[in-house]
């Protein structure tokens, strides 16, 4: 990849090529600074120089120059040459019988063909690079636990001998620790390898994502495809342990070999273990989802009538067909949309009104009890406790791509709020603060709902903030969104639910504008929804990307069809 195309590149002069750009020439296309303005003006005379500054260049598409007639722009593609040609090439009969093509189809796909490998890099090769590397350090620490095992039984068989076997025992838990260790390594420098190629995979990414965007076309035809080399996945490594065959104490002298040796350990490796990943949120392997448009007027599909004679919250799909519900309530409700019936209800264990519900995925509901400080899962209609909480209480809660669980909860005086993964009870990382270390979210009793966006990366809906609060997947903050002016009641941006789509779109309830505001993964506004919401509040979507909206208003819930 170039190097200009990194986030961290300073722009140079074009003439001097170390001061930083400052001027800009929209005749000639050239960037320099101040010292070098003079001696462009007067290397051609002939044309008329338009030198402005650098941020009020124009933006359109820089052709390339071409080689052979330095002064001309390239705007066709020779196909049989594979090099981009002026007027004068074409003149000059040198592409005689070539096929031309025009240089921005060329462009198009081109920038087609970088972003399919982006997609893959992203989407599929990082992922199961991540798999890998969490297979390694799970070897890893059973390889910890089995070695302690090994030890443990030693110790066990050493305690029925006289006390003269001591030293042979010590002997023998160095020979495991120097095995152990061994081993250790050899993992060690193979997940190094991994999360070095993982590195690059991201490198590969953020150079790919600068290039999508670039006009200049000279950029574009220097990238070289490097996905191929990332697909050939790393060997697996698989430890083998030594055994520990016990003997029968007969003669002292022959102690050794009486009490116990141990086998070699090894690594077997498999060339096959492991597979690329393929997740829900790719269709195929190296293909991105159908590209879907936003209609010009979303439209109201159904309206389901829920019951709740308190305020209805939320709403998450089971499936296109079930939706599950709940409110100020102690009673979460599952309905069938197209029959606009009650199929189910479940009642919470404790009693308490329940603060948020989710559907992991393998289709069970979970349900935060923020006065009983705890997560449940329904499974066949009985409630399990997962997660209980200290000094801390569930709000909201989310089922990620991967199976873990994302909770948002508040400290017990209200001053504290953070979002911790779950994998099963197991916490496996906080998300509290920003690189500065202040607090990535308001704190207090505030309603935040949280949600899982296709690139990994976490979305809070902060109405404590007034904001949509988006983190990636390690937790470095990415954007806020503060709302977009003019709002169809011209009244402040207060977020409610939360979901995404397919297209990586995030939808958000603004609940006193009585609509949801779609933005792109990026934190760009793109449109809103209204179709005559009232309070909307809790969001979810289905597999076809048809949006339901929980209405305060009126205990009803809305489906929306918003994409092609």
């Amino acid at each position: 990849m170039d190097p200009r195309t990194s986030a961290k590149y300073v722009m140079r002069c074009d003439l001097c090529e170390t001061a930083v750009v400052q001027i800009h020439c929209d005749t000639c296309l050239v960037n320099l600074c101040k010292a070098c303005v003079g001696e462009h003006m007067i290397s051609d005379q002939s044309i008329s120089h338009k030198v402005v500054s650098f941020q009020a260049r124009k933006s359109y598409i820089i052709y390339p120059g071409c080689t052979p007639h330095s002064k001309e722009r390239c705007k066709m593609y020779c196909k049989q040459c594979e090099i981009p040609v002026c007027v004068s090439c074409i003149d000059s009969n040198e592409h005689l019988g070539h096929e031309l093509s025009k240089i921005l189809r060329v462009f198009d796909e081109k920038k087609e063909s970088i972003t399919k490998e982006r997609n893959e890099l992203n989407d599929i090769i990082y992922p199961t690079y991540q798999d890998i590397a969490s297979d390694v350090q799970n070897r890893m620490s059973q390889l910890e636990k089995e070695y302690g095992d090994l030890s443990t039984a030693i110790t066990k068989h050493g305690e029925d001998w006289h006390r003269e076997i001591d030293k042979l025992v010590k002997k023998l838990k160095v020979e495991i620790d120097v095995m152990k260790n061994t081993q250790l390594q050899t993992l060690q420098k193979h997940l190094d390898k991994i999360n070095k190629k993982m590195s690059d995979i991201k490198g590969e990414i953020n150079a790919a994502e600068m290039v999508i965007v670039t006009n200049d076309l000279s950029k574009l035809f220097n990238v070289t495809s490097s996905v191929h080399i990332y697909r050939n996945l790393p060997n697996k490594i698989m430890p083998s342990l030594p055994k520990f065959n016990t003997g029968k104490l007969h003669l002292r002298k022959e102690l050794g070999k009486l009490f116990g040796s141990l086998s070699s350990s090894s690594f077997t490796l498999d060339k096959h273990g492991y597979s690329m990943k393929t997740t829900q949120k790719s269709l195929e392997a190296g293909s991105p989802p159908p590209v879907k448009q936003l209609l010009d007027e979303p439209e109201t599909v159904t309206t389901i009538d829920t019951g709740y004679t308190d305020n209805l919250y939320n709403v998450f799909c089971l499936s296109d067909e079930k939706i599950w519900t709940s409110g100020l309530d102690i009673t979460m409700k599952l309905f069938s949309i197209n029959q606009r019936s009650l199929l189910k209800s479940i009642t919470t264990k404790s009693g308490n009104i329940q603060d948020d519900i989710a559907v992991t995925k393998s289709g069970d509901l979970v349900y935060t009890d923020y006065t009983d400080r705890t997560v449940n899962i329904v499974k066949n209609e009985k409630i399990k406790e997962v997660i209980r909480l200290q000094n801390w209480r569930p709000r909201n809660v989310c089922s990620t791509s991967s199976g873990d669980l994302l909770v948002i909860m508040d400290s017990d005086d209200y001053k504290q709020t953070k979002v911790v993964r779950y994998s099963g009870s197991t916490e496996k990382q906080t998300i509290q603060f920003n690189d500065e270390g202040n607090p990535l979210y308001s704190s207090g009793r505030y309603t935040r709902y949280i949600t899982e966006n296709r690139n990994l990366d976490i979305c809070v809906s902060d109405y404590g903030a007034d904001a949509v609060v988006v983190v990636n997947q390690a937790g470095k903050l990415r954007f806020r969104y503060s709302g977009h002016t003019p709002a169809p009641k011209n009244k402040p941006f207060y977020p409610r639910g939360i979901t995404t789509d397919s297209q990586s779109h995030i939808l958000t309830a603004d609940h006193v504008n009585e609509c949801v505001h779609i933005i792109d993964q990026d934190g760009q506004f793109l449109c809103y929804i209204d179709c005559g919401l009232r309070k909307p509040w809790g969001l979810c979507t289905d597999t076809n990307d048809n949006l339901f909206v929980a209405q305060w208003g009126n205990e009803r819930v809305k489906k929306i069809k918003y994409l092609t």
